[in-house]
């Protein structure tokens, strides 16, 4: 018996480093991968106050490789010694950033509304248009994401013209819906699907209706899975630039057209191209981060597979 006691305690020692090196290899991969994810992010933030030739160089560390100026957030005009000035081009930014606001949230919004409507239906009962059924149904709905968008360039064109819809945001707002409804769909049926339909039948017993089990009960359990179809919808859309530079113009145009602009016959203004990247991933970092908690229950829950 001491014998074993001895083997095994001696075994544990042994496992004790081959554990430690296991987890700092992996604690080492992770922090290799965290620093090539956020690295993109680090030199958009940097070069908003590098000089030309510092850009070229590729000097990194502030204050060590370059001295740091305000030469992207002037160029916006929201600069320390220009924010409280009157500027066209700080004007020109938050209207491209407002349209970017409206378009990806009421779409985002409206895409998940119906989108929840739909999967829910998708799960709960079973359907017949022809040979398609529930699966195929879902399917389609999966298989417009295959279609490349320019191939929908010209339809969407001429339809919009005689709509009189170009260069509206109801007509971003429409297109972006109808982008990422597949997307919601395929999320919120599987999220709905893994709810149990006793809820349901427990909540008719009782006297609710359909709609009333659905929005007292089903509904709030979805939520996280709501919320991560929102977000993941909100993502895609607030970075949609093609679409919103072929219909758009002067009205409707939104931040990721502003800032491919900075694209001209002189070469490129890198500051400013910098300073209105940041501008762009600012808001998704902080919805991110507010709504951290519900990302995480939906993914659990199976919202996103």
């Amino acid at each position: 018996m001491s014998k074993q006691i001895f083997f095994d305690s001696a075994s544990d020692q042994a496992f004790k480093p081959k554990r430690f090196f296991g987890r700092f290899a992996i604690y080492l991969i992770l922090l290799f991968w965290a620093f090539i994810c956020l690295f993109p992010i680090y030199w958009t933030i940097t070069t908003t106050f590098k000089a030309a030739p510092d850009v070229m160089k590729g000097n990194l560390i502030p204050w060590w490789d370059y001295q740091p100026k305000w030469l992207g957030l002037k160029s916006l005009g929201l600069s320390p010694n220009t924010i409280f000035v009157e500027s066209t081009v700080r004007e020109e930014f938050l209207k491209r950033f407002w349209n970017s606001a409206i378009a990806s949230v009421g779409a985002s919004t409206i895409a998940v509304l119906l989108g929840s409507c739909a999967a829910y239906g998708l799960s709960r009962f079973q359907y017949r248009f022809g040979f398609m059924r529930n699966s195929d149904i879902s399917f389609f709905f999966l298989s417009q994401l295959i279609l490349p968008p320019v191939v929908l360039a010209l339809p969407f064109l001429v339809l919009y013209k005689e709509l009189a819809l170009l260069d509206t945001r109801v007509g971003l707002i429409a297109l972006y819906t109808l982008t990422v409804l597949p997307i919601v769909i395929w999320i919120m049926r599987d999220q709905f699907s893994s709810i149990p339909t006793e809820l349901e039948e427990a909540a008719l017993v009782d006297g609710l209706s359909i709609w009333g089990a659905f929005l007292t009960i089903i509904l709030p359990i979805a939520l996280p899975g709501m919320v991560a179809s929102f977000i993941i919808s909100l993502v895609l859309t607030w970075n949609e630039y093609f679409f919103a530079a072929l219909l758009t113009s002067s009205h409707a145009k939104t931040l990721p057209v502003m800032v491919a602009s900075q694209t001209g016959s002189q070469g490129i203004s890198w500051w400013s191209m910098a300073a209105l990247s940041l501008a762009a991933i600012l808001p998704l970092i902080v919805i991110a981060i507010i709504l951290e908690r519900y990302i995480i229950k939906g993914m659990a829950a199976g919202a996103v597979k």
